[in-house]
């Protein structure tokens, strides 16, 4: 039993991990900012959480490193190359790593590369894949589900999944966060998780613009059940197994962030259509990283180069990107010729 793990964020999601390990375990955190620091080890409160001395805030990796056989990254994918470069000279194959992160990395294209599209398939990575990339750890894993930080904070109970190649790191995984308030599955198919929690995020942001345009439970049922096709055909696509869609961190994850108001994504929708304003904008005011926008920009532009037909996809993609007007838009989606109700089992 890991009697220390490392935690790499201080935002909501990295705070809502180190709460659940230090039901089992001491936690050591890293973070660059100094508030967080003194709030953590000296007033040992923090985000509304008594932190019990089982959480200790630091500001280097190596330490971590040093300390830790079990480190969970809980990171925005824009940073993650960067962080995992920084920790890599520290980390090795005696190291265990679940990152917590739900996005595609992208940073090894120019932006320029991006806007027109001339990049391939091959140049996409998850965060899993990064890791691999950049470090000499092998045994790698993800955490992912409906985990809402707000609620998991105000202490409401969840489940989550465990995803690794490695029977080990899914039995630790459970071990270490585990408890009577939080339930830890198991998969083996470390990809369908990880793009089950990256594109569900671009279907919150349509769900949201419903909740902005006050459309109703039927519109919204009907959006996250087409929006679950398209996850699950764009997931055969990469390599991914259809089942690992239909479980909790698929169709589970989905539901969560796309009927919360404490989703970022899905409040990201429901300002653009209430509100108004570009992209930028909203995310500003929301005031954390809204993964859905980038991850959406990725996924179009994927899916046309493996012709792919996301009509949701496609559609929240001219909205966002191309100022295209949603009545539009949903006109267009409501009278699309659509394939069958279930063709993906």
């Amino acid at each position: 039993m890991q009697k220390t793990v490392g935690v790499i964020g201080s935002g909501s999601f990295g705070v809502t991990i180190a709460m659940l390990l230090m039901e089992n375990v001491d936690v050591l955190m890293f973070t660059r900012r100094d508030s967080v620091m003194e709030a953590i080890n000296e007033r040992q409160h923090y985000m509304g959480i008594d932190t019990l001395g089982k959480i200790t805030a630091v500001n280097d990796l190596a330490y971590i490193s040093e300390r830790c056989e079990v480190i969970m990254p809980a990171i925005p994918s824009s940073s993650f190359r960067t962080v995992m470069k920084a920790i890599a000279p520290h980390v090795g194959p005696e190291h265990i790593m679940i990152h917590c992160t739900k996005g595609l990395d992208v940073s090894t294209i120019s932006d320029k590369r991006i806007a027109n599209g001339s990049f391939t398939r091959k140049e996409v990575y998850s965060m899993s894949e990064v890791i691999m990339d950049e470090t000499t750890v092998i045994r790698i894993g993800c955490m992912s589900g409906p985990n809402l930080a707000k609620e998991i904070l105000a202490g409401q109970p969840a489940a989550t999944v465990i995803a690794s190649e490695f029977k080990e790191v899914i039995r630790i995984g459970q071990r270490i966060l585990s408890s009577s308030k939080f339930s830890v599955f198991g998969s083996y198919d470390l990809k369908g998780a990880e793009l089950a929690g990256a594109f569900k995020n671009i279907i919150a942001i349509g769900s949201g613009i419903l909740g902005g345009l006050e459309l109703g439970k039927n519109m919204q049922a009907a959006l996250i059940t087409r929006g679950l096709r398209e996850m699950i055909q764009f997931g055969k696509s990469m390599g991914a197994e259809s089942k690992s869609f239909l479980g909790t961190a698929g169709i589970g994850d989905l539901i969560a962030t796309a009927t919360s108001e404490s989703s970022r994504n899905y409040t990201f929708g429901k300002k653009l259509a209430s509100e108004g304003g570009t992209a930028d904008q909203i995310i500003k005011s929301i005031g954390e990283v809204v993964e859905g926008v980038n991850t959406l920009k990725i996924i179009h532009l994927l899916a046309k180069k493996e012709n792919l037909q996301l009509p949701i996809t496609n559609m929240l993609y001219r909205v966002i990107y191309e100022d295209y007007p949603v009545d539009k838009a949903l006109r267009l989606l409501m009278n699309y010729n659509y394939a069958p109700d279930v063709d993906f089992l």
